[in-house]
């Protein structure tokens, strides 16, 4: 008879616990009774009425007036829960007190709720609808996170801000009242709510945290004045947004922030701002305009890459460098860069396949690896003085490119590759007042490229620079370069003569030059030292080069034997402006 009794009791004790503050009841039909005052917290231990898998059986959860709180954790995953009733009494709502609750169809929390804790309703998908009391002034991180079915909610006006991740992956919600209570909508906050299409920011909020729209279907947004900053990924891959204002306080958009917002046809951006951030309008491919104002003086790496319809840049005076594959992928039919730019980096134009001209302000010192490559329609483009190197590719595949002049840069490998309209190059000044190098395959298979000038400044010529140039026509060579590397002009079949006015030959590989069967030019005295030298003494020598002016003349007639351009390069006849005639300075009309 005790054996029977003590298991009668302990039944009774599983079911139904009675202390000075806290008393719980579940009875057979799944109904949760929970009395007292304060419920403690369940996040080291699972709450009694779910552990040893009994969380199915809770089906509706009935909290009498008098209870404080809702503990952490409370009805974790009490899967089968349909119904909860929350009295006046209850001032805070724990963390995770419902999540995974997956069959909690709505709910009603009371005006005396002041915190709902993080998680709170997180997960529970078959949430349709919540009615929050206007006493709540803290909702936490992920309160309603994956709540899936929840359709509309209304925030009240106790609340200052919308914490992190508070209605992320709430995909069917579709309207959401914000009140001008609230200050800041927090990072995540409506991520990925795929319903929604479009939403009111109240004058109240001063900043709009990383990916807090990210992946809604958003038509079109108003930003508030209010609003100062704009967080990374803010509106990133909202596929629907068709254009967005940017208001005067705004001062900086974070990376990503409208990343692939592939709709996105227009954008205005406010003179307050003074920094882009990086991918901020990366793949908006509806894009076809941009101004960036005079206050912006940092644009973040790819910020407008993959703008495919991007045909119009407007470049502020106070951008200081055009970052990483900026505009690429962009079809801008021609840019202005200012002069407040000293650096463009590498691939910022990359492949703009319908850029035509291109104006580089004479601030710009460095010009990155493959600037400009594939910019197959750019025919022209001026490098300023100030621009002392440009970068391994930086115009590879320029093909619609006619000529160039460099006057005061170092040229880097494979800078102008395969440039095949190229017909005239000049390299280097004629001060010689900096070390100019010409790199690797700088000017390779350029197969039309009939005139060369190389200044008193260019030092070094490298590897296959002009490899394949068979249209090459003579050259001069100037005292200043002391390397010259294999390959540098082979297959030049069209170079039938060249100038080498230094006094002490360059050391050349046999692959220099592919053909030797051409006459060289020497200064006076020169002759033995390159008979001497290996590979040059293949050449026909004549000591006939000048460096000198003696005289101006203008005669009537004029000898054609020995001609040269006033860069030193050899003509075969006079040609209208100064020549060097016979050592003599020519002014011919």
């Amino acid at each position: 008879m005790k054996k029977n009794l003590l298991i009668i009791l302990l039944t009774v004790f599983s079911f139904n616990t009675i202390n000075a503050e806290f008393t719980w009841k579940l009875s057979d039909d799944g109904t949760l009774t929970i009395s007292g005052t304060d419920m403690p917290d369940y996040s080291l231990a699972l709450a009694p009425w779910v552990s040893k898998n009994q969380n199915g059986k809770v089906k509706k959860v009935i909290i009498e007036n008098g209870v404080r709180n809702i503990g952490v954790s409370a009805f974790n995953c009490c899967y089968n829960l349909t119904s909860v009733t929350i009295p006046n009494s209850v001032t805070t709502i724990g963390n995770r007190a419902f999540e995974r609750c997956t069959s909690l169809n709505a709910i009603t929390i009371p005006n005396s709720v002041s915190i709902i804790g993080y998680s709170a309703f997180e997960g529970c998908d078959g949430l349709t609808s919540i009615s929050i009391g206007n006493s709540v002034k803290t909702i936490g991180e992920d309160a309603f996170k994956d709540c899936y079915g929840l359709t509309s909610v209304t925030i009240p006006n106790s609340v200052t801000s919308i914490e992190n991740g508070v209605f992320q992956n709430c995909k069917g919600l579709k309207s959401v009242t914000i009140p001008e209570s609230v200050t800041s909508i927090g990072d995540g906050a409506f991520f990925d709510c795929k319903g929604l299409t479009s939403i009111k920011i109240p004058n109240s909020v001063t900043s709009i945290g990383s990916g807090a729209f990210f992946g809604s279907e958003l038509t079109s947004i108003t930003i508030p004045n209010s609003v100062t900053s704009i967080g990374n990924e803010a509106f990133g891959y909202c596929s629907r947004l068709t254009s967005v204002t940017i208001p005067n306080s705004v001062v900086s958009i974070g990376d990503w922030a409208f990343e692939c917002c592939i709709s996105l046809a227009s954008v205005t951006l406010p003179e307050s701002m003074t920094s882009i951030g990086r991918k901020a309008f990366y793949d908006c491919e509806a894009l076809t305009s941009v101004t960036i104002p005079n206050s912006v003086t940092n644009m973040g790496v790819s910020a407008f890459s993959d703008c495919t319809a991007l045909t119009s840049v407007t470049l502020g005076n106070s951008v200081t460098s055009i970052e990483d594959e900026t505009f690429r992928n962009c079809p801008i039919n021609s840019i202005t860069i200012p002069n407040s730019v000293m650096t463009i980096k590498a691939r910022a134009f990359e492949n703009c396949s319908a850029m035509t001209s291109v104006s580089i302000g004479n601030s710009v010192t460095s010009i990155g690896y493959e600037a400009f490559k594939d910019c197959s329609a750019l025919t022209s483009i001026t490098i300023p003085e100030s621009v002392t190197s440009i970068g391994d590719g930086a115009f590879e595949k320029c093909s619609g490119l006619t000529s160039i002049v460099i006057p005061n840069a170092s040229v880097g490998y494979k800078a102008f590759l395969e440039c095949e309209a190229l017909t005239s190059v000049t390299i280097g000044n004629s001060n010689g007042n900096s070390a100019v190098s010409i790199g690797n395959e700088a000017f390779s298979r350029c197969i039309n490229i009939t005139s060369l000038t190389l200044g008193n400044s260019v030092t070094s010529i490298g590897e296959a620079a002009f490899y394949n140039c068979f249209q090459l026509l003579p050259i001069t060579i100037p005292s200043s370069v002391t390397n010259i590397g294999n390959e540098a002009f082979a297959y030049c079949s069209s170079l039938y003569a060249l100038t080498n006015l230094a006094t002490v030959p360059q050391e050349i590989s046999e692959d220099t030059f592919t053909e030797y069967d051409k006459t060289l030019h020497v200064l006076p005295g020169c002759k033995a030292a390159y008979e001497a030298a290996e590979y040059w003494n293949r050449f026909t020598i004549v000591e006939d080069a000048t460096t000198g002016i003696d005289a101006v003349e203008v005669p009537a007639t004029i000898s054609e034997d020995k001609i040269f351009s006033i860069s030193g390069q050899r003509l075969d006849k006079a040609a209208k402006g100064i020549n060097i005639i016979n050592g003599k300075k020519v002014l011919v009309k």
